[in-house]
């Protein structure tokens, strides 16, 4: 039997997996120039890890509101501007990568990720290496148009607005899990993210509205080069999800 895993976090003990047993979200997918994802990869200093392509110069880059209700972390808005990334050491096509998103095996970096609680930060930086800071938020997740707003020091960082979706059918039981890739402090770690369930997801192509604001961080979002339309916008009513312990990546990986 495996020893279980703890973490001390603000004199508090977290044991993994870290269990979210309720939370809703929306995102929004952009594409964005290959180049200005690279260079914002290579700033945190984890040169081993490569966008994923869609096409030809472009990549994507997913914004995304949550709201955790019940979870082990405790309640807390967040923000996350993430990254598709190509699976360390693989060099797919843009059609082939395409498809192994379909099948579940995805791989993300999570570049910013602005949240309103303190000892979700303080976890998310010592336990997994998410860039986690703390900032303000006003978000709506109840009404048809969801809309989120977030700024740090009194600063705009985003204003996201997406249209509603068409409905997609329920997931439960046959968790997809996402390896989420993170960069703090020169360390590249690996985390795999499963998905437990999903209830009230919609979807559609486009259905975006963007403002950046005049933040740092919203002046590292528009040196992405972001689409003026949105790929494609969701919302999920509410999904139950599971973070297992990270995994320290060397370079070349």
């Amino acid at each position: 039997m495996s020893t279980p895993v703890i973490h001390d976090v603000l004199g508090a003990d977290v044991h993994m997996p870290v269990r979210i047993r309720s939370a809703r979200c929306f995102v929004a997918g952009f594409s964005a120039s290959t180049t200005a994802v690279a260079a914002a990869v290579a700033r945190r200093g984890a040169t081993d890890l490569a966008p994923l392509e869609i096409k030809r110069g472009r990549s994507v880059a997913m914004l995304v509101f949550v709201q955790y209700l019940d979870g082990d972390l405790g309640p807390y808005h967040e923000f996350g501007v993430c990254f598709l990334m190509q699976a360390p050491g693989s060099s797919a096509s843009p059609l082939r990568a395409l498809r192994s998103l379909g099948s579940g095996d995805a791989h993300a970096l999570i570049h910013e990720l602005p949240v309103d609680g303190e000892f979700t930060m303080n976890a998310g930086r010592s336990i997994w290496g998410f860039p986690k800071v703390l900032a303000d938020f006003d978000v709506d997740h109840e009404s048809a148009v969801k809309h989120g707003r977030v700024s740090r020091d009194g600063r705009l960082i985003a204003d996201l607005s997406i249209a509603r979706g068409l409905p997609v059918p329920n997931t439960a039981g046959d968790a997809t899990v996402l390896q989420a890739y993170s960069q703090l402090d020169g360390v590249t770690r690996r985390t795999p993210w499963r998905l437990e369930s999903t209830t009230g997801t919609r979807t559609r192509i486009g259905g975006a509205r963007l403002t950046l604001g005049d933040h740092p961080m919203a002046d590292d979002l528009r040196r992405l080069e972001l689409s003026k339309r949105a790929l494609m916008t969701s919302s999920v009513a509410d999904l139950s999800m599971t973070f297992e312990d990270a995994t320290v990546l060397t370079p070349g990986s």
